[in-house]
Formats: C-alpha cells, sequence, structure tokens
C-alpha cells in the first residue's frame, strides 16, 4: 500500500535515535487504533513547496470550516523536527485542556493547545502521552 510504503521510507530517513522513537511511537498508534485510516502528508503544497514537516497521520476526522466547507482529516499525528518529535492531536475544542490535564505530568515537552513537542522519548513519560492520545482519539472521534 502507498502510504503505508511513505510512512516506512519517512521514518527511515530519519537519523537514530529519532528513527527507533517514530517507529516506537508509530507501533504505539497502530496498536491505539488498530482500524484507523493512515495518512501521510509530505508537508508539500498543491504548488510543490514545502509548508510544514512531513507528518503521519492515525484515524480520521471532518473539520468544518467557518464557511461550511468540510474535509477528511487525521485525529492524531506525529512528526519529526529539527528538535524532536511532535505529536498533534487535532479537534479538541478547549486549547487549554492538554496542558493543564497532561503537561505537569509530561516531563520535558512543551504543550500547545493541539501539540505535544519533546527531544526524545527518554525526557517524557509516555504513559501520560498515550493517555493524552487516547484523550484526543474519544474526543475527536467520528462515532460521537
Amino acid at each position: 500500500m502507498r502510504v503505508q510504503k511513505q510512512i516506512k521510507e519517512y521514518i527511515a530517513t530519519q537519523s537514530e535515535p529519532k528513527r527507533s522513537e517514530m517507529r516506537e511511537l508509530h507501533d504505539m498508534m497502530l496498536a491505539l487504533m488498530p482500524t484507523g485510516k493512515l495518512w501521510f502528508l509530505d508537508g508539500k503544497d498543491d504548488k510543490g513547496k514545502v509548508v510544514s514537516n512531513p507528518n503521519i497521520g492515525y484515524g480520521s476526522r471532518t473539520i468544518e470550516y467557518a464557511n461550511g466547507k468540510t474535509r477528511e482529516f487525521y485525529q492524531i499525528g506525529v512528526s519529526a523536527n529539527t528538535t524532536g518529535i511532535s505529536v498533534y492531536i487535532t479537534g479538541i475544542d478547549d486549547k487549554k485542556y492538554l496542558a493543564q490535564t497532561f503537561g505537569r505530568d509530561l516531563g520535558k515537552a512543551s504543550v500547545t493547545g493541539y501539540c505535544i513537542k519533546f527531544k526524545t522519548l527518554a525526557d517524557i513519560n509516555v504513559a501520560v502521552l498515550k493517555a493524552a492520545i487516547q484523550y484526543g482519539i474519544v474526543q475527536t472521534s467520528i462515532q460521537h
């Protein structure tokens, strides 16, 4: 399958230890969302210009824009960045919830309204990260 190949190649391009940690996060996400849709976004816009880091997405939800248009997008995203790894938990309405609920116990991580960024898995409590991801999955589940 094309997306699985893109994900495998993307992870393989990372240097260690990021490669192993991305693989570990990918395996964790597959276990959390075994039937979830897989995404790979290469970080380029329609014109081929790089606008973000490539990222792997898991699950599916519908985004509704202010103009009423909708589109499908992932629930959870994982991306390598220059300083480490980012986990995106999209679609949570309360932009303070992640930081207030998980931030203190997470360890050395930066937590915004939808992004948890850390240098290495060794710097964080992976169980707390997993709990934050599980919260995001429930909150953005299509079955709601």
